[in-house]
C-alpha cells in the first residue's frame, strides 16, 4: 500500500475561470437545473462547445437522470422520465442526424429489471455499440446485447441480481474478450461476456459509493478503479491489483490521460459560522510517478468532466472552472529547481519525451551529482546520455587520476554501444593498464566476437606500447590481424618458432606474403624450419591447423621469389633449390640459374679431385636440362672458368667461331683443327680462320697447316693466291709446306680447262647441226610419213594436221587437247621452258647493266645496294650461258623453235 503522505505535491495544472467572450469577458454561467453531465466528441453535455456555444433539446418531459456519451461514435445514451412515478426510459440518440431540429432518437425502451419498477443508479455502454449495461438501486443489472441503436437486432437480459444498489459499471475489452465490472456498496465483481454462460468472479468484499468508480485507459491495462473512503483499489478481471491509501470521503472518481481525479469532502473542521456552501477537495494523482499533480478546494462541486485536454469543474453556483495542464517542459523545469531529477526522468518517460529530451535530463542530473561529489552516481547518469551527449563532455570531467575508475566505466559503456572511436579505445586501455586491472583488461579483449565494440588494431597498438605483449598477441591472433601478430612475436617477444608455426597455419595467400616480408629474419634464426615451410609453400601447401579444406592449390608459390630469403644461407638455399627441381622439373629458370651458380662455386673451391668431378657432372646436368637462361649460364661458366660448361653452351648456341677462338686462346692446336672438322660444314670460314691462326704462330705448325690446306684444297674453300698471301706471314712456313697444295691445285685447274674446251667444241658442233637443220626446213620440202596420231596413237585419217617437228595429229585431237593450233602440243612444254630461260637471261643482263650504272652515278653506293637487296635482286638464280654467236644465236634458236613447232598445213 502506497502511503499518501509520502507523495510530493506540485501545481502542474493552471486553474482558470471560464470566461464568456460574448459577454465582455464575464464569467460563463452554467444553465440552471443540471441533473446529469457527461463529455465527449467535443462537447460537454448539455450541449456546450469549446467556443462556449450552449445548445439543448428536450429529451424527456420530466427530467434526465443519466447520460453516456460514446467516445468513438457520435451516439448519446440517456436515461430519464417522461411520466411521474418510477418509469425510467432509455433513449439512444444519433447526434449526427436531426429530426425537426433535434438529434434523431433511434431507440426507446423502458429500463425495468423484471416487472418491478426500480430507479436507475448507473449506466455504461461499450464503444462497439454491442453491449449496454444498466444498474439499478435494487442491485439488478440489465444487459442489452446486440446493436443498441436498434430494437430489432438486440436482446435484453438480467445479468445480475442482489440486494445492494449498483454503484458502478465499466466495460473492458482485451483482444476478443469482453468483461463487465460491477461495483456495489459492498462488493466488486467481474463478468466475462465473451463466454456464453457469462461467468462471474467476485473480486472484493467491499465496494464504493455512487460515481466513485472508473476505468483506466489501455496504457494502464484498463484496470477498474474503486475509490473507498480509506483506499483506492485497482482491479484486473481476475484479481485485485495495487492499492493506494488516499483517505477521505470520496464523492467523485475520474480517470483521464494517466491521471486519477478524486473529489472528496474537506476534512478540516469548518469555522463556527455555518457556511452556505459545502467545501470539496479536488486532487489529481499521477499513480505511475507517485506524486500529486494538483490539489485545490472548490465550493459545492456538481461534476468534473474531461474534454479538450483539460478538466472542467462544474459548481453549484453555476461557475465553470478549467484546469489546464502545464506543458512538459514547464513541469520538468519545476522539478529541476527542486533537484527532483529522478521524478523528472520518470515524468519524461511517462509523457513519451523523445531521447534528446531524456538525454538532457540525464545530463543535468549527472551534473548535479557531480557537483555534490557523487561521482559514481554521476557517471551512471552520463552513461545514459551515450549516443546523444558528446563523450568529450564527460571525459574531461573524469580525467583526474582519482576518478579513473569512473572514466573506465563510462568508456566501457561507450564501447558496449559501439559508439567508441579509436581515441576512446586508446583511453580505455590506458585506464586498464594504469589501474593494473588485468582481469578487466582480459575480460575486455576476450569478449565474444559478437560483443567486440572497439577498434581491434588500435587496441593492439596500445597494448603493445604498454608492454602487454601477451594480450596484444592474443587479440591479434583472435581477430586475424596476422601482420601485428607476427610483428609482436618477432620484434618484441623474439619467438621465432611460434611465428613460423603461425605462418604455417595461415591461408596460402597470407602465408606467402608474410614469408616474403619476414622470411630473412626467420631464416637467420630458424633456418631449417623456415626452409621446410618454404618447401611446402612452393609445392603443395596446406594450412597446418586442423581444417576440412584440403583441396589442392591451383598454383603453388613461385620459388624464384623466395631466393633472396636465403641471402646468407647457401646450404639451405641449395637444399631448397634441389628439392624444387626434384619435385617440379619445370621450375622457373631462376631456380636452375641459382642452383647452377651454387654448384659452380662449390666446384671452383673444391680441392678433392673426386668430389670436383662429381660437382662438374652435376653442373653439366643442369646445363643439359635446358631450363637455364643461356646468357646467364654462359656468364656464370665464364666467371668460374668452367671450360666444359662454356664449350657446351657455345655448341648449344651454335657459336662455332667462339669454340674455335676459345681453343685458340688456350693454344690447343689439335682442338682447333678438330673444331674445324666438326663444325666446318656449318661455317666454312672456320678453315680460313684456322689457316690464318696457324700462319701467325711462330711455332712449328707445319703438320696442322698441311691438314688445313688439304681440306681447303679438297673443298676449294680459298683461292690459291689468298692461301699464299696468308702463309707468307709465317716465318717457319717454307715452300715445301704448300708445294703439294699448289701442284694439286694446278693439276685440277688444267683438267678443268681441258673439260671446258671439250664442252665448247661440243656446243659448237651441236649449234652447227641445228643451223643446218633450220636451213633445210627453210629451203627443202618436208615429207610427212607418220601413219598414227601422236595424241591418241590411232591410224591417221583425214583431216589431219602435221608439224615440222615430225608430229602428226587428227584434227579433232588437236582441237581437243592443244592450247593453240599453231603449236605442237607435244613440243610446246619444252619449247616454252627454253624460251623462258632465254627471256630471263636477257632481263638479267639488262638489270645488271642498269645496276652498275646506278651504282656508279650514286653518291651513296651503300643505299643503292641495300635497295637492290630489299627487292630480292641478289637472290640465287640459275644462269644460262649464251651459245656462240652472241645475241644472234639466241635469235636463231628462237626462230628455230618457232619454226619446228609451227603447223605446215592441213591435209
Amino acid at each position: 500500500m502506497a502511503a499518501f503522505l509520502q507523495w510530493r505535491r506540485f501545481v502542474f495544472f493552471d486553474k482558470e475561470t471560464v470566461k464568456d467572450q460574448s459577454e465582455n469577458g464575464k464569467n460563463f454561467q452554467l444553465p440552471v437545473g443540471i441533473s446529469a453531465c457527461d463529455s465527449g466528441r467535443g462537447h460537454i453535455i448539455w450541449f456546450l462547445t469549446r467556443s462556449l456555444q450552449l445548445s439543448s433539446f428536450q429529451a424527456y418531459k420530466l427530467r434526465v437522470t443519466h447520460l453516456y456519451q460514446l467516445k468513438q461514435h457520435n451516439i448519446l445514451v440517456s436515461v430519464g422520465q417522461d411520466e411521474p412515478g418510477i418509469n425510467p426510459l432509455v433513449k439512444v440518440w444519433n447526434l449526427d442526424k436531426k429530426d425537426s431540429g433535434s438529434p434523431l432518437c433511434t431507440r426507446i425502451f423502458p429500463a425495468i429489471p423484471g416487472n418491478k419498477p426500480t430507479e436507475v443508479s448507473c449506466l455504461s455502454v461499450h464503444e462497439n455499440l454491442n453491449f449496454m449495461a444498466i444498474g439499478f438501486t435494487d442491485g439488478s443489472v440489465v444487459l442489452t446485447k446486440g446493436d443498441i441503436t436498434r430494437d430489432r437486432h438486440s436482446k435484453t437480459l438480467s445479468l445480475h441480481e442482489g440486494n445492494c444498489p449498483i454503484t458502478g459499471l465499466a466495460f473492458r475489452q482485451a483482444g476478443k474478450v469482453t468483461h463487465l465490472f460491477v461495483a456495489t456498496l459492498e462488493k466488486v465483481q467481474c463478468y466475462t461476456l465473451s463466454v456464453k454462460e457469462y461467468p462471474r468472479i467476485e473480486l472484493d468484499t467491499h465496494g464504493c459509493a455512487l460515481r466513485c468508480s472508473a476505468l483506466t485507459d489501455p496504457s494502464q491495462d484498463s484496470q477498474f478503479i474503486v475509490a473507498g473512503d480509506e483506499c483506492v483499489y485497482l482491479y484486473q478481471p481476475d484479481e485485485r491489483g495495487p492499492c493506494f491509501a488516499f483517505d477521505g470521503h470520496k464523492l467523485l472518481t475520474h480517470w483521464h490521460r494517466g491521471y486519477l481525479l478524486l473529489l472528496t469532502h474537506n476534512n478540516k473542521s469548518p469555522s463556527k459560522q455555518t457556511s452556505p456552501t459545502e467545501k470539496h477537495i479536488l486532487t489529481i494523482y499521477d499513480l505511475d510517478n507517485k506524486f500529486i499533480a494538483y490539489s485545490a478546494a472548490f465550493d459545492d462541486v456538481i461534476d468534473v468532466l474531461a474534454e479538450w485536454g483539460s478538466f472542467y469543474v462544474l459548481t453549484r453556483d453555476k461557475t465553470l472552472y478549467m484546469l489546464q495542464e502545464k506543458d512538459t517542459q514547464t513541469k520538468l523545469e519545476m522539478l529541476f529547481k527542486k533537484n527532483l531529477f529522478v521524478m523528472a526522468i520518470n515524468l519524461a518517460k511517462s509523457q513519451h519525451l523523445d531521447n534528446d529530451g531524456l538525454s538532457e535530463i540525464f545530463r543535468q542530473y549527472g551534473d548535479h551529482l557531480y557537483v555534490k561529489g557523487d561521482h559514481d552516481g554521476a557517471i551512471q547518469q552520463y552513461i545514459r546520455t551515450i549516443g546523444k551527449l558528446e563523450p568529450s563532455y564527460v571525459i574531461r570531467k573524469f580525467l583526474d587520476a582519482q576518478r579513473i575508475h569512473n572514466l573506465t566505466a563510462y568508456l566501457q559503456a561507450l564501447h558496449r554501444q559501439s559508439l567508441a572511436n579509436a581515441d576512446h579505445t586508446t583511453l580505455l586501455l590506458n585506464c586498464y593498464t594504469k589501474l593494473k586491472d588485468s582481469s578487466k583488461l582480459e575480460e575486455f579483449i576476450k569478449s565474444n566476437e559478437s560483443e567486440v565494440h572497439f577498434d581491434v588494431e588500435i587496441a593492439i597498438k596500445v597494448l603493445r606500447q604498454a608492454g602487454y605483449h601477451s594480450h596484444a598477441v592474443f587479440l591479434a591472433e583472435r581477430h586475424m590481424h596476422h601482420e601485428w601478430y607476427l610483428k609482436i612475436q618477432l620484434e618484441d617477444l623474439k619467438n621465432y618458432q611460434e611465428a613460423l608455426r603461425y605462418i604455417g597455419r595461415l591461408p596460402f595467400d597470407q602465408a606467402e606474403s608474410n614469408m616474403k616480408r619476414y622470411g630473412k629474419t626467420l631464416m637467420h634464426h630458424v633456418p631449417e624450419s623456415t626452409t621446410i615451410l618454404l618447401k611446402r609453400l612452393c609445392t603443395d601447401y596446406h594450412p597446418s591447423k586442423d581444417s576440412t579444406d584440403r583441396d589442392s592449390l591451383d598454383r603453388p608459390a613461385n620459388p624464384e621469389e623466395f631466393i633472396p630469403v636465403f641471402a646468407n644461407n647457401p646450404r639451405e638455399l641449395r637444399a631448397f633449390l634441389e628439392h624444387m627441381i626434384k619435385v617440379d622439373p619445370f621450375s622457373p629458370e631462376g631456380v636452375y640459374d641459382t642452383l647452377l651458380e651454387l654448384r659452380l662455386q662449390d666446384w671452383a673451391h673444391e680441392q678433392d679431385p673426386g668430389v670436383k668431378t662429381s660437382l662438374q657432372e652435376a653442373a653439366l646436368s643442369l646445363l643439359r636440362s635446358d631450363n637455364t637462361v643461356f646468357d646467364k649460364a654462359l656468364v656464370l661458366c665464364q666467371m668460374h672458368n668452367f671450360k666444359e660448361g662454356v664449350l657446351y653452351l657455345y655448341e648449344k648456341g651454335k657459336l662455332f667461331q667462339q669454340i674455335m677462338h676459345y681453343h685458340m686462346q688456350n693454344e690447343e692446336y689439335g682442338k682447333v683443327v678438330e673444331a674445324c672438322k666438326r663444325y666446318g660444314d656449318s661455317e666454312v670460314c672456320l678453315w680460313e680462320q684456322a689457316l690464318g691462326y696457324f700462319a701467325r704462330k711462330e711455332d712449328n705448325c707445319k703438320a696442322y697447316i698441311s691438314e688445313v690446306l688439304q681440306h681447303i684444297d679438297e673443298n676449294n674453300l680459298m683461292p690459291p693466291l689468298l692461301v699464299v698471301q696468308t702463309l707468307a706471314h709465317n716465318s717457319t712456313a717454307s715452300l715445301s709446306v704448300i708445294k703439294d697444295y699448289l701442284i694439286n691445285k694446278l693439276e685440277r685447274e688444267t683438267q678443268q680447262i681441258e673439260e671446258d674446251e671439250r664442252k665448247i667444241q661440243q656446243y659448237r658442233e651441236e649449234t652447227a647441226h641445228l643451223r643446218a637443220e633450220i636451213q633445210e626446213l627453210k629451203t627443202c620440202a618436208k615429207i610427212f610419213q607418220k601413219t598414227k596420231c601422236s595424241m591418241c596413237n590411232s591410224p591417221l585419217e583425214l583431216p589431219s594436221v602435221h608439224f615440222l617437228c615430225g608430229h602428226s595429229f587428227h584434227q579433232h585431237c588437236l582441237e581437243s587437247f592443244a592450247e593453240s593450233e599453231a603449236e605442237c602440243p607435244t613440243c610446246t612444254p619444252e619449247n616454252r621452258k627454253v624460251m623462258d630461260m632465254l627471256r630471263a637471261q636477257d632481263q638479267k643482263r639488262d638489270l645488271h647493266d642498269h645496276f652498275h650504272r646506278q651504282l656508279k652515278c650514286s653518291n651513296d653506293g651503300f643505299s643503292v645496294i641495300a635497295d637492290y637487296f630489299g627487292r630480292g635482286v641478289f637472290n640465287k638464280l640459275t644462269l644460262i650461258t649464251d651459245p656462240p654467236g652472241g645475241k644472234s644465236g639466241a635469235g636463231n634458236l628462237e626462230a628455230e623453235f618457232t619454226l619446228n613447232s609451227a603447223a605446215v598445213g592441213t591435209l
